[in-house]
Order: C-alpha cells, then sequence, then structure tokens
C-alpha cells in the first residue's frame, strides 16, 4: 500500500508534465486516443466519484464558521470566470466553438487541484475545500443556466439537456462516492488516498481523447487559443483575489479566494463539451487542465511570501 501511496503522490505531484506527455502522444497518434472520446463521461465520473469518498463533515464546517467567506468564494468562482471568458471571447472575436468552448470551462465549479495549491500558498485551505465542495454541488444548476445565458448567441444551447448531463457525471458519482464512505467507514479510508492517482488518469485520458479529436483545429487556432486560456485563468487570480480584498477579507482568506477562483475543473468543461458540441469546443478545457498546473504552483509560490495579517 505504501507504494501505491508514494506512486500516487508522485503523480499526483507531476501532473501537468503528465498532461503534456499525453497531449503530444494524442496530438501525434491521434488514432491511438480517439475511441476514448466514448468513455468521458465514465472516466470524469471517477474523478467525481474519488472527490465523494473523500468527503465529510469537516469539509462543510468552514460553511457554518465563515459562511461569508465561503458565498464570497462561491460567488466570485461563477461569476467573475464565467464574466471573464465572455469578455475575452468578444474581445478577441473568437469562432463559434472556441467562444463557447472558453465560456463552458469558465461556467464549471472550481477544481480540486485549487486545495493543494492553497495550502502551499499558506492560504486558507479549509475555506478552499469548502468553496470546491458547494461550487461543485451546485454545478448541475448553476453551471447550465450561466452558461446558457452567455453563450447562447454563439450557438443553440440546450440547457435542460446540460442540466441532466451535469447530474450524471457530477452530482451522481459525488453521492455514491458519499454513500460508499458513509457504508465501509474506515475501510475506505486507505482506499480513499489512492483516489488522485485515478483521477490524475482520468483526468490525462479525457483531454488525450479532446487533443485526438480536434487535431486539426489546434493547428488552426492553437497560438490564439492558449493565448486567450492563459489570460483567462490569470486573470482569474487577479479579479479574485482583488475582490476578495475589497470585501475586506483578510490575505489568508484573500490567497484561497483567488486561487479558487482562477482554478477550474477543466475535465468537466471538456466532458460537457465533448458530449453537447462541436470536438473543437473542448480544447479551451484541456488547455486550461495543463497550464493551471503549471500556473497554480507559481502563483502559490508568490503568495506564500505575503504575510497573512488583516488589512
Amino acid at each position: 500500500m505504501q507504494t501505491l501511496l508514494k506512486i500516487t503522490h508522485l503523480v499526483s505531484k507531476t501532473f501537468a508534465l503528465w498532461v503534456l506527455i499525453f497531449a503530444f502522444l494524442a496530438f501525434k497518434f491521434p488514432t491511438y486516443f480517439i475511441e476514448i472520446r466514448h468513455y468521458i463521461t465514465y472516466l470524469l465520473g471517477i474523478v467525481m466519484f474519488g472527490m465523494g469518498i473523500t468527503l465529510t463533515f469537516n469539509d462543510f464546517s468552514e460553511v457554518v464558521k465563515h459562511p461569508r467567506s465561503v458565498v464570497i468564494g462561491v460567488i466570485g468562482q461563477f461569476v467573475i470566470m464565467p464574466a471573464i471568458a465572455f469578455a475575452l471571447a468578444k474581445i478577441f472575436a473568437l469562432p463559434a466553438d472556441l467562444a463557447v468552448g472558453i465560456i463552458l470551462v469558465g461556467s464549471c465549479p472550481g477544481g480540486t487541484s485549487s486545495n493543494v495549491m492553497t495550502y502551499l500558498a499558506k492560504g486558507n485551505t479549509a475555506l478552499s475545500v469548502a468553496c470546491t465542495t458547494i461550487s461543485t454541488l451546485l454545478a448541475p444548476l448553476l453551471t447550465p443556466v450561466i452558461f446558457y445565458v452567455l453563450a447562447s448567441q454563439w450557438l443553440e444551447i440546450d440547457a435542460s439537456a446540460m442540466f441532466i448531463s451535469v447530474l450524471k457525471m457530477v452530482l451522481l458519482p459525488i453521492l455514491l462516492g458519499l454513500i460508499v464512505r458513509a457504508l465501509c467507514k474506515q475501510k475506505i479510508y486507505e482506499i480513499s488516498k489512492t483516489m488522485p492517482l485515478l483521477s490524475v488518469i482520468s483526468i490525462v485520458l479525457i483531454l488525450s481523447a479532446v487533443v485526438a479529436v480536434s487535431k486539426d483545429k489546434i493547428v488552426e487556432s492553437g497560438l490564439l487559443i492558449f493565448a486567450v486560456v492563459v489570460l483567462h485563468n490569470c486573470l482569474g487570480y487577479l479579479v479574485g483575489f482583488s475582490a476578495a480584498k475589497l470585501l475586506r477579507l483578510d490575505n489568508y482568506d484573500s490567497k484561497a479566494i483567488s486561487i479558487e477562483v482562477g482554478m477550474q475543473n477543466s475535465g468537466l468543461g471538456a466532458a460537457l463539451a465533448a458530449a453537447h458540441f462541436n470536438p473543437i469546443a473542448a480544447v479551451p478545457s484541456a488547455i486550461f487542465s495543463f497550464w493551471h498546473n503549471v500556473s497554480g504552483p507559481i502563483v502559490a509560490n508568490i503568495f506564500s511570501t505575503i504575510k497573512n495579517r488583516t488589512q
């Protein structure tokens, strides 16, 4: 078991590297990865199930202790990133599929990587976990609604179908994970420690399938969409931190809010795009998944030098 835990830690720590390696392989040899697209929904379900079996009541304690900070974080997640995505799509006059893709990843809840980055940033990790959990549980309702409002001018969107998809991909696996944890209790504790390994493998496979299916479009618009994704992510950190400070949160909480806002559940974005739109719409999510795992440690390192004093 210890060997497996060491492998899990190593693979999780080098997540961005694995995304880059398999994205390259999928780009060079797409035929070996294209068929994975049929299993994207199930792969994302594994990720969400893993989140479910690691959740405890303590993860919700921050909501009771500091409800204002949690509300600010969740609202920031579902307002700041979608708004930035919409603005970037307009400013860069993105083609419809790419505009929809960038808005979709912006409308997704926070990614679990944000919790680790907040810890490294010496921020409020409990707040980050609470925000990720609450935003994920709200995603079946808020993600389709926000996405419909902002993206329907580019393409016809079936918000109800997307609502059902998010329920299947996110809420049901999480609930199943919670049930399994409740039934198995201590037995599931050791197993839950290895879930990050399965999550990394699942997300890498999802993104590989996206790259394989969208190879030609990536060649055509790769530099532009990469620049937009980088701006989206970096502006998320900046606006998230600024908004938290403006609302008089201290540095400890502001770091958590910033990272929570900037890092998205790009696996969900890729899965929804692949299920409902042209495969190219999943490319922003694929790039986001790689990039925010590069930018996250950089931002965490910068934030770790900022003292946690109330201002």
